[in-house]
């Protein structure tokens, strides 16, 4: 499981799959999430840009595992 250390109040969805080094560009990590191969806390996020807080519990591709804290 990764840990991702939030610095402010939130940030969105695609942009934490970008800053994490999972896809190569903001475009890809925009077609993961509307392809719907995103969770959060357990349940299909399709929101790009959903407001990620501390938290939260993503898994992404089915095996990476993110806690937001």
């Amino acid at each position: 499981m990764m840990q991702f250390e939030l610095k402010d109040e939130y940030i969105e969805l695609f942009k934490l799959i970008k800053v994490l080094d999972l896809v190569d560009s903001g475009a890809q990590a925009k077609m993961i999430v509307a392809d719907g191969y995103v969770e959060r806390n357990g349940e299909v996020e399709l929101r790009k840009r959903a407001k990620i807080i501390k938290g939260d519990r993503l898994v992404i591709g089915g095996d990476v595992e993110v806690e937001v804290r």
